[in-house]
């Protein structure tokens, strides 16, 4: 480091918004893109710790204080290697994960955090626009081949640490474009799509083989799959949503968060919709049940779409603004968040349950609610919900969004085909080797382990890529699983 008493000088600062009212009018990225000198200074405070806890909280275990000593020096290709040798997405996860190395940042026991996630997006950013980033295809092929279903995050990784090895790998998706999740489930004004397009192509002059509108369990039968290929990886998500089985569910008006998320994504990219199809908050009262990222992304959507008034309710208490001794240094805490989509306008309440929903001539027009607080009957025990009396009340609503998680991949189709193994959750049971009950086919991601984060996902592709590499060399070593 130049100055090894740089974090002790300079303050963080993080990358500017769009103005409201000018953002909320599209749906173009609405985070401001910092220059290469204040990416410098920001990276100038990194401490290179001798222990870096930034580096173990990170799933993938980025090369943190390596990439930010290299961009302080301006030596950005050698920032990008290092980058690149862990990460295979670092453009989507410098703009969307929740940065769980900057939770444990040393410099954060006592002061603001380094900026990690958008130093790593500098440095790819900078690699695009400066020609670091070429097609890499591998020098000798194996002649095994690989089929992975899904084309995700996991699955994506999955494919780009096969093919590295030298396997010929096809990723077969059921939607119309590459990308799952990142594609579909994430609004464009935190991720414009055509950032996946600049990586799927690159992908593809290295040798990887995408096949869209391709629904294994459906249109193509998985036993097809397994006499083609040597090997099958699922990474079908985790796309069951969490329904909230309570009276007046079934009236028109009342939709699942990805519904509403994919439609609006797909008409972002120019596809139409018949009224009857058409999921659409503009001049209407929305309220989104749910307060985590996907509710967030909701609320950024009803503002563009142009909702009379948006509000978003959570059953769970108001989060704490700074750590509790319930989440110490460096476990990554539960904090309030305030993203900016609720900049944009959402009126937020806390600890309120939804009882019913009521209608009329067929449509949703309130909700019954009523607050409540969690109550601990013991040391040990889970906190209790309790309802509080005299508190009911109701919300008026036009269009009710259900954004309270998912709970399992989808059973019919190809996992009942192949017969799987489920565990006690629903989700794809596996070995250590990442191996399912069936010889041959593995699992990754949210499949496997449930619904979590896009970096999470990156990182079980790129496990269930190296066993499934060693299966290939050595089938009746990894046949046990």
């Amino acid at each position: 480091m130049k100055d090894i008493k740089a974090f002790l000088k300079i303050e963080r600062k993080d990358s500017k918004y769009r103005p409201v009212k000018e953002r909320i009018k599209d749906y173009k990225e609405v985070s401001l893109q910092r220059s290469e000198e204040q990416s410098k200074e920001q990276a100038s405070r990194c401490m290179d710790c001798g222990t870096p806890f930034c580096q173990w909280a990170c799933p993938i275990g980025n090369y943190i204080p390596e990439w930010n000593d290299a961009v302080l020096a301006g030596h950005w290709e050698k920032a990008f290697r290092l980058l690149n040798a862990s990460n295979n997405l670092p453009e989507i996860t410098g703009r969307v994960c929740p940065a769980l190395c900057e939770f444990s940042c040393v410099l954060g026991i006592n002061d603001e955090a380094v900026t990690i996630r958008e130093n790593g997006l500098s440095i790819i950013e900078y690699a695009f626009k400066n020609g670091l980033v070429k097609p890499n295809p591998p020098k000798l092929r194996s002649g095994k081949k690989v089929a992975v279903i899904g084309s995700g995050p996991a699955g994506l990784a999955t494919a780009v640490w096969l093919n590295m090895a030298g396997h010929k790998v096809t990723v077969f998706e059921r939607d119309e474009r590459i990308g799952g999740i990142i594609r579909y489930g994430i609004p464009d004004f935190k991720l414009e799509k055509s950032l996946i397009d600049r990586r799927v192509d690159l992908w593809k002059e290295e040798g990887i083989e995408f096949k869209t509108k391709a629904n294994v369990g459906k249109d193509i039968k998985a036993g097809e799959l397994l006499k083609k290929f040597d090997a099958l990886c699922l990474t079908i998500g985790s796309r069951m949503a969490r329904d909230l089985k309570i009276e007046g569910k079934k009236l028109n008006g009342i939709h699942f968060a990805m519904d509403y998320l994919i439609q609006s994504n797909k008409r972002v990219s120019g596809q139409k919709f018949s009224s009857e199809e058409l999921i659409d908050a503009k001049d209407k009262k929305v309220v989104i049940i749910g307060g985590g990222d996907t509710g967030s992304d909701c609320v950024g959507t009803a503002n563009r779409q142009g909702a009379g008034f948006i509000v978003q309710i959570e059953v769970l208490p108001k989060p704490s603004e700074v750590r509790s001794e319930e989440f110490p240094w460096p476990v990554y805490p539960v904090l309030l968040k305030t993203t900016s989509s609720h900049e944009e306008g959402c009126q937020r309440r806390w600890s309120v349950l939804t009882k019913k929903f009521i209608g009329a001539k067929g449509r949703v027009k309130k909700l019954s609610c009523v607050e409540v607080e969690f109550v601990r009957t013991g040391d040990s025990s889970p906190p209790v919900m309790k309802e509080l009396s005299g508190t009911e009340f109701e919300i008026e609503a036009d269009l009710v969004i259900l954004a309270v998680g998912f709970l399992h991949p989808e059973h019919t189709g190809l996992v009942a085909e192949l017969g799987l193994e489920l565990d006690f959750r629903g989700n794809l049971r596996s070995g250590r080797n990442f191996m399912t009950s069936k010889r041959g086919v593995f699992c990754a991601g949210d499949a496997r382990c449930g619904q979590s984060l896009i970096v999470r996902a990156i990182s079980e592709g790129r496990e269930a890529a190296r066993y499934i590499d060693t299966y290939l060399k050595d089938t009746k070593k990894m046949g046990e699983g």
